[in-house]
C-alpha cells in the first residue's frame, strides 16, 4: 500500500517576493541522473554542464526526454526557453503522464506551449486528465506577460493527493482542488515527467490555419534547472522510494493570500480560455469548477460564442481561443 505523500515528501516552497524570482531552493538533477532520451535521435543534445538539454524539431523529427522514475505526487519544475521568430504549429510540452502503462485509463498533467506566426505571442495551455477522462477536456489557455523566447522562465507543477497547482515563475496560475464528484478524474496513479517538441500543425495555431514552416527549422527548446522532487514509485509492486527523499521544509497546504492575489491578477489579465465557462461544451460546469461572475463576464466579452452559449460554434477541442488578444507587459 502506498503511504500518503503528505507524510513522506517535505520540501522548501517559499515563493519569491516579486515576479520572475529565482528558482526554488531545491536540488537540481543532472540530465543523466533523472532522465533519458525518449525519441529524436540527434535532435536531443545534453550540454557540457550536464544539467541543460536542448530538444529540437526539424523536417525529420521532433524530440523529447522522460524521467527514469514514475512519481506519486511531488513538485516538478524546469526552466525553459522557447524558440523564437516564426513558430506557428510548433508545440513544446512539459507534462506528466502514465499513458505508456495505463493505456485506457491514463492520468496526465500538461503544460503545452503553442507557437505562433511572426509578430504574435506564444500561448500556454494547461490541462488535466484522470483515469482516461479525455472526453472531459479541462483546458485553460493564457497569454504571458513576457516573451518566453527571450530568456529562461520557470514552469512548475505541484501535485498532491487533493490539489494540483501550475506555476509560471513561481506564480500560481491555476489551482485544481479534488472534489468527491470528480472521482477518478483527479489524477491518482504514478506518472513520469516528459518534455517534448513536435509538429502540431493540425491544431496548435489558429485551429490549424498556420502550419510549421521548416525553412525556419531547427526549432530549439532549451531546458535547465530540472527539478524532480517527489515520491518515486514502482508501478507494478506499488512500493515507494519515499524514505530516500531528503527533508527541505514543509509541503504547502494551499495558496496564501498574497499568492492568490497574484494568481487572480494573472488570470484576469492573461487567461483567454477556460473549460469551466465553455457553455457550448458543457451545459453545466464540471463539478470542480468554481464560477466567478466577473471572470465569466470578461470571457464572454472576449468570445461571446464560446462563453455566451450561442448555438453557432465552429471550434474544435483545441480551437477555443483567439489570437487577437491585447498584449500585456506585466501581471
Amino acid at each position: 500500500m502506498v503511504v500518503s505523500i503528505l507524510g513522506l515528501i517535505l520540501f522548501c516552497f517559499a515563493l519569491g517576493p516579486a515576479y520572475g524570482s529565482s528558482s526554488l531552493n531545491l536540488p537540481i538533477l543532472s540530465f543523466d541522473e533523472g532522465y533519458s532520451q525518449l525519441f529524436g535521435e540527434d535532435n536531443l543534445m545534453v550540454l557540457r554542464d550536464g544539467q541543460s538539454v536542448h530538444i529540437s524539431l526539424d523536417e525529420r523529427t521532433g524530440s523529447g526526454f522522460v524521467s527514469h522514475d514514475l512519481y506519486l505526487h511531488g513538485f516538478f519544475s524546469a526552466s525553459i526557453k522557447l524558440p523564437a521568430d516564426y513558430t506557428a504549429g510548433v508545440v513544446v510540452a512539459f507534462y506528466m503522464s502514465n499513458g505508456d502503462i495505463f493505456e485506457k485509463n491514463h492520468d496526465e498533467l500538461d503544460f503545452e506551449f503553442l507557437g505562433n506566426i511572426r509578430g504574435k505571442d506564444w500561448r500556454i495551455q494547461t490541462n488535466v486528465y484522470g483515469n482516461g477522462s479525455t472526453g472531459i477536456g479541462r483546458e485553460e489557455r493564457y497569454g504571458l506577460w513576457f516573451d518566453p523566447s527571450e530568456d529562461f522562465h520557470h514552469y512548475s507543477i505541484l501535485w498532491t493527493e487533493n490539489q494540483i497547482i501550475f506555476y509560471v515563475d513561481n506564480i500560481p496560475i491555476r489551482e485544481i482542488k479534488r472534489t468527491e464528484a470528480m472521482g477518478g478524474d483527479f489524477p491518482s496513479k504514478p506518472m513520469s515527467l516528459y518534455a517534448t517538441i513536435w509538429d502540431g500543425s493540425g491544431w496548435a495555431t489558429n485551429g490549424g490555419r498556420y502550419r510549421v514552416n521548416y525553412k525556419y527549422a531547427p526549432y530549439i527548446a532549451e531546458f535547465s534547472d530540472l527539478v524532480l522532487h517527489g515520491c518515486a514509485i514502482d508501478p507494478i509492486e506499488q512500493s515507494s522510494k519515499c524514505e530516500k527523499i531528503p527533508k527541505f521544509g514543509a509541503i504547502p497546504v494551499g495558496i496564501t493570500r498574497d499568492q492568490r492575489t497574484k494568481m487572480e491578477s494573472f488570470r484576469k489579465k492573461h487567461m483567454t480560455y477556460s473549460y469551466c465557462y465553455d457553455r457550448v461544451r458543457y451545459k453545466a460546469p464540471p463539478s470542480e469548477c468554481t464560477i466567478d461572475p466577473k471572470e465569466a463576464e470578461r470571457l464572454r466579452g472576449f468570445d461571446p460564442v464560446t462563453f455566451g452559449g450561442s448555438r453557432h460554434h465552429h471550434g474544435g477541442r483545441h480551437h477555443h481561443t483567439r489570437s487577437n488578444r491585447t498584449k500585456a507587459t506585466t501581471i
